[in-house]
């Protein structure tokens, strides 16, 4: 891999994130100097990935999985620094998900390899992150601040 691919991956992902969250959270400190009680200035969620959590097999995929690390770290940081302002920080690591980015011939074997590693025998989908992400961007979520949930039906048990 080039390192300007490296690099470009980490922007993206890593880099990206920081700041729309600093982006976000100016504007939530601002809001939240008149809220008063649980929840506070607001939620911020990144997306990471199991991938934050284990290497992926079979594909090799090094700056994606290091950039959805960071995201991991970032998110604790952010979950510390910023608390002191009403703002939880938390993450969602979906496993492998059945969107167009894993679909195409090329993908067939990975996708067969990917359901096999799984509990379920399946992807996920989209919509079965939907549960996680509200939960951590509503008030039942408002004491939650510096988690991670993964959501990959079991996945990362293998």
């Amino acid at each position: 891999m080039p390192v300007s691919q490296w690099r470009r991956i980490l922007d993206i992902n890593t880099t990206g994130s920081f700041i729309c969250a600093q982006v976000a959270a100016k504007h939530m400190v601002e809001q939240g100097k008149n809220i008063q009680g649980p929840g506070g200035g607001g939620s911020i969620t990144f997306i990471a990935s199991i991938s934050a959590h284990r290497v992926n097999y079979p594909q090799p995929q090094a700056a994606y999985n290091v950039s959805k690390a960071a995201l991991l770290m970032l998110k604790s940081c952010l979950a510390a620094e910023w608390a002191r302002y009403g703002i939880r920080t938390n993450t969602v690591s979906p496993g492998y998900m059945d969107t167009i980015l894993n679909e195409g011939d090329g993908l067939t074997e990975h996708r067969r390899i990917w359901a096999e590693r799984n509990p379920f025998g399946r992807m996920g989908t989209p919509g079965e992150l939907t549960g996680a992400v509200v939960l951590l961007a509503s008030e039942a979520g408002s004491y939650i601040n510096g988690a991670d949930i993964v959501v990959d039906g079991g996945g990362i048990l293998f």
